[in-house]
């Protein structure tokens, strides 16, 4: 009598998935304790039981909470600043692609559980150097190289009068910055209506727009 066959194992595919959704389940909740603690005080206990996952499970994709915040920057807000780098459509502006870059920050950042992230960092990157390390290589560093390419284009194209603004090149994104502080402290004291200071902004740098 031939021996009972074994039963067929997940596919591959399946179980990549399975894992998969309890990688993003684990951000998640990251994501809300850190929001709801700040850096420090979040356990990795309290992360396994808003993901509802046991916390062995949590080690099998991040070595430490250090590793779990950077992973919230590379999935949050890296790609964000990859738009960056794309060069200005043609026939389009260079103010034209800042002032896109921008309001995509304001509308995707600014006003949402992004601006959560750069808030902590923001807070407690003093205290954790290493997470402030890494959100200045992952982020800021290539969002000012874009940010200055597009300067020097705009200078070469006669768009901005000032050639020294390539050398501060975070002046151009100030407003953007701004808001994501002023929403989360002074915004129940006084709105910031960021899209109508960010065209201000721009204008004192590009020159007012021609209306037809």
């Amino acid at each position: 009598m031939a021996p009972p066959s074994e039963p067929p194992s997940e596919p591959l595919s399946g179980r990549a998935a399975r894992a998969a959704e309890r990688r993003q389940a684990i951000i998640d909740a990251a994501l809300d304790e850190f929001i709801a603690r700040g850096f420090t005080a979040t356990r990795l206990d309290d992360v396994a039981k808003r993901a509802g996952v046991a916390k062995g499970t949590i080690y099998l994709h991040f070595k430490d909470k250090e590793s779990m915040f950077e992973e919230l920057i590379r999935t949050a807000l890296v790609p964000l600043i990859g738009r960056l780098h794309a060069p200005p459509p043609i026939g389009g502006s260079v103010r034209d692609a800042v002032e896109g870059f921008a309001r995509t920050f304001i509308q995707e950042v600014a006003s949402t559980r992004r601006g959560d992230i750069v808030r902590l960092i923001v807070a407690e990157g003093p205290r954790f150097p290493a997470i402030a390390d890494f959100y200045y290589r992952e982020v800021v560093s290539r969002g000012l190289a874009a940010m200055r390419a597009l300067i020097e284009l705009g200078v070469a194209r006669g768009e901005i009068a000032h050639k020294e603004l390539a050398r501060f090149p975070q002046i151009l994104v100030a407003p953007a910055l701004i808001a994501v502080i002023w929403q989360s402290l002074f915004a129940r004291h006084a709105p910031l209506d960021a899209t109508e200071m960010l065209r201000v902004h721009l204008d004192l740098i590009f020159g007012e727009r021609r209306t037809t």
